[in-house]
């Protein structure tokens, strides 16, 4: 049993970095700032380094993800259940990332709780304080960081023109960005030498920042600011996300503190690593159109709120927070693509009910061997 308890718990850690640890960089690969591959390093590289961090500051997330105070506290130790609990929410997460789609870690243990707390208990788990300690943080905080980026972004435009920073777009040509005008006729072309821009190179072009900003030039600045905020989401998210992961290993006594953390994080690392393409591409380009300062906007709102969470004890998800700021950068600038939100809503309604299916009919099972 404490063989299974380490493979599954595996399987969650997986399913969280395949479709978890690109969500903080996917506004640098989304804006055209860097690459696939060196947003995942950036990625795979913050959110160890937060993970490393996560039990030393993040003891309470440890305590809400073993069932405390929501199931009898003789079940949260129960082998039985916690191998259902970490198989219910991995599967969940893992068929979602197969799907391209981004779902919450967070909501699939949750979902995974009450299925086999309800499955082991015959229906008798604390809804009090499954509402209060998990279902309103996994509510509010979307939409509190729709509502934040909505705020801020028009706040950050103001500040930009007023310190003489314009904007235009470019293409990327080898190493360098040559400005694209917009014609008459709607076509592009590059402003240097008026040669048309290709459509299949349309969809290469990004938006770049001129002016000076403390001495520096404004787009070096920008785009530094952004690489801490992207590294500040992920090291978020493996400060808020380790710690759920670990309490599985932690309440089965099968791995101590130490080797529960190394394990844990290296395997999303290697989840990320490996996994991680489907998830990125529809975080980066196909929620919305974004900027480096709309993508710099999001991070900031996203590391922000998931470290607050982080550090009272609040279990939300870094994926419901993402995509709610996302959300809110495709809403500012009209470009949000709204079949894509609306199958990533409903993927994120399914996620509960469908880990509280396999977690509870794992339990079933088993107490059928």
């Amino acid at each position: 049993m404490s063989v299974l308890i380490i493979l599954t718990v595996a399987l969650v850690a997986y399913a969280n970095g395949a479709n978890d640890i690109f969500k903080g960089v996917s506004t640098l690969f989304g804006s055209g700032t860097t690459s696939y591959r060196l947003s995942l390093a950036w990625a795979t590289l913050t959110t160890l380094a937060g993970s490393i961090l996560a039990l030393r500051f993040a003891q309470s997330l440890v305590a809400r993800f073993q069932g405390t105070g929501m199931v009898p506290e003789a079940l949260t130790a129960d082998p039985t259940f916690l191998l259902a609990v970490s198989l219910g929410a991995g599967l969940t997460v893992l068929v979602a990332t197969l799907q391209g789609l981004p779902v919450s870690t967070t909501h699939g243990l949750t979902g995974a709780l009450i299925g086999a707390g309800l499955a082991a208990t015959g229906g008798s788990i604390e809804f009090s304080v499954l509402i209060s300690t998990f279902f309103l943080p996994l509510l509010l905080s979307p939409v509190l960081a729709l509502l934040l980026t909505l705020a801020i972004y028009p706040v950050f435009g103001v500040a930009r023109r007023a310190c003489g920073i314009t904007s235009h777009s470019c293409l990327c040509v080898g190493s360098a960005y040559e400005p694209v005008s917009v014609q008459p006729n709607g076509s592009l072309a590059l402003a240097r030498t008026g040669i048309a821009v290709q459509a299949g190179q349309m969809s290469a072009c990004v938006e770049r920042y001129e002016g000076r900003m403390l001495g520096l030039e404004a787009g070096v600045v920008l785009d530094s600011l952004h690489y801490a905020s992207a590294g500040a989401v992920g090291f978020a998210r493996g400060l808020n996300d380790t710690p759920k992961i670990v309490a599985l290993l932690l309440a089965s006594r099968v791995t101590g503190p130490t080797a529960g953390l190394i394990l844990v994080a290296v395997v999303m690392a290697v989840g990320g690593i490996l996994s991680a393409r489907r998830v990125a591409e529809t975080m980066s380009q196909k929620i919305t159109r974004m900027t480096p300062g709309q993508g710099f906007t999001a991070n900031l709102v996203t590391s922000l709120l998931v470290t607050l969470a982080s550090g009272f004890g609040l279990p939300v998800s870094t994926t419901h927070v993402a995509v709610g700021a996302l959300f809110g950068i495709g809403t500012s600038n009209g470009t949000a693509h709204k079949d894509v939100i609306f199958a990533i809503l409903l993927a994120w309604i399914t996620t509960l009910p469908l880990a509280a299916l396999f977690a509870g009919g794992t339990y079933w099972l088993l107490g059928l061997t």
